[in-house]
């Protein structure tokens, strides 16, 4: 296994089984959380066909992405962070509204998401004037100002409709940013200036109705979501308002310790967006405690390998661009898991790799194949490092 590995699929050996695994329990977990999808639809198998369809294109992407040499990366990232604001801009005014937000474009055979087109641009492009503006001093504070202009573009136009997107953006950046060795002081001041902002758009969903804000008429569900979450009170009472956290955890009560069977689960006929949002709870319901910590541990290995090759690496871009990826997945696993569970507000976030959702799959075959293009390079030149080695040798 190790040797066909090596042979066909280049780079990190332990980031393919991880990526594998991944697709392996996505596959299992939607024929289960899926099945509110497949009673409403004229077939019961197109959901989970759909969705395999998906993670088989994903990894062809993954494959495809892991031969090009990440110095391309960069030079095309222009290219689209343009087709990324060009189709941001479309998605506000003809985007297509689910859940109350526009977010998606309708592409005729499938929905496309231009935010996970931002993140991924956005990572690029931090990494890339990181690497650019490091001083020997020690710092990259030239830095900060594009990053802050970037993000104030981005983040602007995705936060009306999808503010966990956009926090999420935002907190992946600042990460960059301690990691690339921007000044504690900037980074400091731009906290503030969000925390300030962030305050005032509380308030402002908190007391002004949807209909007197236009464009901020979703501050008001995003507001509402935080003030559920922190009530305790009613936290456990079932209403519409509570009905998806309320089911979650009754599926997390149920699950046991060890795994049961696949198609166990009583709750996914039960609760809203089993297969995307919640599917951690359905998870942990099938898998028991070991199933869920065993997908925890399959991200935060993917984390400590990214960090082993950000280490190795010798060039500030790839390493830079490595970590950025690799914490984008992570983060938004570990906020989508913390939502499934109770342990912060509804966002919206799906579980990377795991849940429905054919844009997030598809961009995130594309971090995963970007991280492997890095690795599979690291490798190529150690290779070419011994061998000039064991030449002067001769």
């Amino acid at each position: 296994m190790n040797d066909l590995l090596k042979k066909y699929l280049k780079g990190d050996t332990v980031i393919w089984i991880v990526f594998m695994l991944l697709c392996l329990i996505s596959a299992v977990e939607m024929y289960s959380a899926s099945s509110s999808l497949a009673y409403r639809g004229s077939s019961h198998t197109a959901p989970i066909l759909s969705h395999i369809t998906f993670l088989g294109m994903g990894a062809v992407v993954v494959f495809l992405v892991h031969l090009v040499p990440y110095k391309y990366f960069r030079m095309f990232n222009y290219l689209l962070m343009i087709t990324a604001f060009v189709t941001l801009i479309i998605t506000l005014f003809q985007g297509i509204s689910a859940g109350g937000a526009k977010r998606w474009i309708d592409m005729g055979f499938f929905q496309f998401q231009p935010s996970e087109l931002a993140k991924i641009s956005v990572i690029i492009f931090i990494a890339d004037i990181l690497a650019r503006k490091q001083q020997k001093e020690g710092n990259a504070d030239e830095a900060f100002k594009p990053i802050v202009i970037v993000l104030g573009v981005f983040c602007g136009l995705i936060f009306t409709e999808n503010f966990s997107t956009a926090f999420l953006i935002f907190a992946i950046a600042v990460l960059m940013m301690i990691i690339g060795r921007v000044s504690f002081k900037k980074i400091g001041q731009l906290l503030g200036i969000v925390a300030i902002i962030g305050s005032i758009a509380f308030v402002i969903g908190w007391k002004i109705p949807a209909e007197y804000l236009g464009p901020l008429d979703r501050l008001p569900t995003q507001v509402g979501r935080v003030m559920s979450f922190t009530d305790k009170e009613n936290k456990f009472e079932l209403n519409d308002k509570t009905r998806q956290v309320v089911n979650a955890q009754i599926a997390i009560a149920n699950g046991g310790f060890f795994p049961k069977m696949p198609g166990t689960s009583a709750q996914r006929d039960y609760l809203p967006e089993a297969y995307s949002d919640f599917i951690y709870a359905i998870a942990i319901e099938e898998m028991g405690l070991l199933g869920g910590l065993f997908i925890i541990a399959l991200y935060l290995i993917l984390l400590y390998r990214a960090g082993i090759v950000t280490f190795k690496s010798t060039q500030t871009f790839p390493a830079l661009l490595v970590i950025g990826l690799s914490l984008m997945i992570v983060v938004q696993a570990f906020i989508s898991m913390a939502v499934a569970t109770s342990l912060g507000p509804v966002t919206g976030q799906p579980l990377p790799l795991i849940s429905r959702g054919g844009t997030s799959i598809l961009v995130t075959c594309i971090y995963f194949g970007m991280i492997l293009s890095v690795t599979r390079s690291l490798q190529e030149e150690n290779k070419n490092e011994s061998v000039e080695i064991e030449e002067v040798k001769e």
